[in-house]
């Protein structure tokens, strides 16, 4: 990724995705590596990481701090939630047999907030965090149908279409033409298209924001599973929305 500020800000927060993304605690010499720096520039760089809790030393390497927590609970509450929907989740889940999921489009960025599914469930397709894959998942859909159309041009020319399987809609104008479908039907299917084995279904949240935010709410599970079941899943999505406003 290029440099957009301070090269040593550039660095720190290189040094804290690298941390982040990692399966495990990552060594300083690694940290190294994946920020192009020298050793001691990296240690530089990781004393007031540490210090402010961003991330922790083990034995093994660095790993995420407690400070981290922190920061998506502050990101969670910015976002002004709908009320009720930690609670929501989990009970969608059991109706659903279906890992739920909370997510929302702001400021140009489409972001997994939140999700049923536990972190150490390596194979789920959905996880926390930004999601790249917009216009290959339900939740993705959802909220580019429910944007004005020339933030969802902008939206889609910053992120590209990458093609994820021989499903996925890689056509801004098949695109369009799917999410037309979404705004008719009220709800957004992606079967296969960002991850082969998964389908999931979703559903954004109607309530007006004023800071150009749109929600949604969505279920994912094989698509296998999802073909016998799939009005049971799109009534159990719909009403846990409905319930929301």
């Amino acid at each position: 990724m290029p440099l957009t500020g301070p090269q040593s800000v550039d660095r720190a927060l290189a040094v804290l995705d690298a941390v982040a993304d990692a399966p495990g605690p990552v060594s300083a010499k690694a940290l190294a590596r994946r920020a192009g720096c020298s050793l001691s520039t990296v240690y530089h760089l990781l004393a007031p990481l540490t210090a402010r809790g961003h991330l922790v030393r083990t034995p093994q390497g660095y790993a995420p701090g407690p400070r981290i927590a922190g920061l998506h609970r502050g990101f969670q509450r910015h976002l002004q939630p709908a009320p009720g929907i930690a609670e929501l989740l989990p009970r969608l889940r059991r109706a659903t047999g279906a890992e739920a999921y909370y997510t929302a489009y702001r400021d140009g960025r489409i972001t997994v907030v939140d999700t049923t599914a536990p972190v150490t469930d390596t194979a789920n397709p959905f996880t926390p965090g930004l999601e790249a894959r917009a216009h290959a998942t339900a939740h993705g859909k959802a909220l580019l149908a429910a944007l004005p159309r020339p933030v969802r041009r902008r939206y889609l020319a910053d992120h590209g279409m990458a093609r994820f399987t021989d499903r996925t809609i890689t056509s801004a104008e098949l695109l369009e033409a799917e999410l037309g479908r979404v705004r008719d039907q009220g709800f957004a299917v992606s079967v296969g298209e960002a991850d082969p084995a998964y389908t999931c279904l979703a559903v954004a949240l109607p309530e007006p924001r004023g800071d150009g935010s749109v929600h949604a709410l969505s279920v994912s599970l094989p698509t296998a599973d999802f073909r016998h079941r799939r009005s049971a899943v799109r009534a159990a999505v719909t009403e846990a929305a409905a319930g929301l406003l």
